[in-house]
């Protein structure tokens, strides 16, 4: 589940609508037949789809061009064409489509649940429609109408029960690999995570739960310094929040207030979420290193301690997030 694809750019066009049929009616022994044409048949929509079962926007990054079908002609004997059949585009819970103005198109909130992105044209009515008390004999029908076109982003918030917030370098992406079979790349540089990462974390008695690593956050986020934005929108998706401050850090309860704040800028609604605070890398620290940190900290935001790289602390780290969830 890594290498979170979070935002696709496809060019859909719906299916041009079928045209009606000028038909008149012609058989044996009636004389004077009279207009015999069936509308034609509409033109396959675009639809968005959601699907429980895809957790990324992966599967579409190399669609590039999305056709539906065009609406069949209508037929004699008033038969109206055949509709042109319609595309799906599966996509995970929570994906926003967008216009090329940015304006939303629809969002995915459950499994199934269908959105048309592109409408496929109308049929054109046959010459049956146009009949008139003056006009008793059309020979005309009308063309099938022309289906939408343009581009649809796909943009992907992510889901998850847990996100990871913390400065580049926090331990984030080392923890999500030492709970999680998820692999994320892992380096010594800043924003290690170009792109956010899902691990389903293993608890006891069979129970998980999804954790989401997100790209590391610098100061000025909110005002779209760094990666900005595109990581923040993330963090809106998960139901609680583990903060991350590393061992290593001069000033951690001070640390963790600038990651506040940013959220705060961001979307001071972020901070109604539950959240966890934790200190990682503490196979750095020794019992009495870890009081004096514990002591920066409010008595109702003493941080665990964990290391991922030992695994100390971090069955005691699931527990915490379990009860929070669930508690």
């Amino acid at each position: 589940m890594s290498n979170f694809v979070d935002y696709v750019k496809i060019h859909c066009k719906s299916g041009h609508g079928g045209g009606g049929s000028a038909h008149l009616r012609r058989e044996k022994y009636i004389p004077k037949g009279g207009p015999d044409g069936g509308d034609g048949g509409r033109g396959g929509h675009v639809i968005m789809r959601g699907n429980a079962h895809e957790w990324t926007l992966l599967p579409l990054r190399y669609t590039r061009h999305v056709k539906a079908e065009r609406g069949q002609n209508g037929a004699k004997n008033q038969l109206t064409g055949a509709f042109g059949e319609d595309v799906y585009i599966n996509v995970p819970i929570g994906t926003i489509a967008k216009n090329e103005e940015g304006e939303v198109v629809g969002e995915i909130l459950e499994d199934g649940q269908e959105i048309i992105l592109m409408e496929g044209g109308k049929g054109g009515k046959g010459n049956e429609f146009f009949k008139s008390s003056t006009n008793q004999t059309p020979r005309f029908a009308q063309p099938g109408m022309d289906g939408q076109e343009g581009y649809i982003i796909f943009e992907l918030k992510i889901l998850a029960d847990v996100g990871l917030v913390g400065f580049p370098n926090a331990g984030k992406s080392t923890l999500l690999a030492s709970v999680s079979a998820a692999k994320p790349k892992i380096a010594n540089y800043a924003f290690t995570t170009l792109t956010p990462n899902l691990g389903i974390v293993d608890y006891r008695n069979y129970k998980s739960f999804v954790m989401a690593d997100i790209p590391g956050i610098i100061e000025g986020a909110a005002e779209g310094k760094g990666l900005g934005h595109r990581f923040l929108r993330h963090i809106e998706r998960n139901s609680i929040l583990l903060f991350l401050i590393p061992a290593d850090s001069e000033h951690h309860f001070q640390e963790f207030k600038i990651l506040e704040n940013e959220l705060k800028e961001y979307n001071p609604e972020l901070l109604d979420k539950d959240f966890i605070i934790s200190v990682s890398k503490a196979d750095l620290l020794d019992d009495e290193l870890k009081k004096e940190i514990a002591a920066e900290f409010p008595e109702n935001k003493k941080p665990l301690f964990f290391s991922g790289v030992t695994g100390e602390g971090l069955m005691e780290l699931k527990d915490a997030i379990w009860k929070q969830l669930h508690g």
